[in-house]
């Protein structure tokens, strides 16, 4: 079990309390589409994904990185528990979809360098200690039923 102390809690809830979904989630999702586009393999059925502007302009990549997103807001409120929370995602991914699980390592990192990016110079060294903490802590059980 992970220990989180007061102050990574807080931090975790405020970054979450003061995203904006329906932005950071489609420019996450997109950033990773377009960085590490092997990982386009998995969206096959979302349509055109031929460049940067495709993906960035497609309506379903921008919906599922905002789902992405609010399925984060459950290890949020489960911080104690992350594991079980994400033990039925992590067997759909695994089993159902075939996620390489190096896939949410990437997507997390694409994900922090965007809410850097929103947060700018308030994105200090111990928010991101304490929210790469916490994105591991989801890649690791998202990974679990591959081990």
């Amino acid at each position: 079990m992970v220990e989180w102390s007061d102050q990574e809690r807080s931090i975790i809830n405020s970054i979450f309390a003061s995203l904006d979904y329906e932005d950071i989630g489609p420019k996450a999702l997109s950033r990773c589409l377009i960085v590490y586009p092997w990982t386009q393999r998995y969206f096959g059925g979302f349509g055109n994904l031929y460049n940067a502007e495709a993906i960035k302009t497609n309506p379903m990549i921008a919906a599922h990185g905002i789902k992405v997103l609010h399925g984060l807001d459950r290890a949020v409120k489960n911080m104690d528990n992350i594991k079980a929370t994400y033990a039925e995602l992590s067997v759909m991914h695994s089993e159902k979809l075939h996620i390489d699980p190096d896939n949410f390592k990437l997507l997390a990192d694409c994900l922090t360098i965007v809410i850097a990016a929103k947060m700018g110079t308030a994105f200090t060294a111990d928010i991101q200690a304490a929210f790469q903490k916490f994105l591991s802590v989801v890649v690791n059980a998202l990974g679990r039923q591959y081990h």
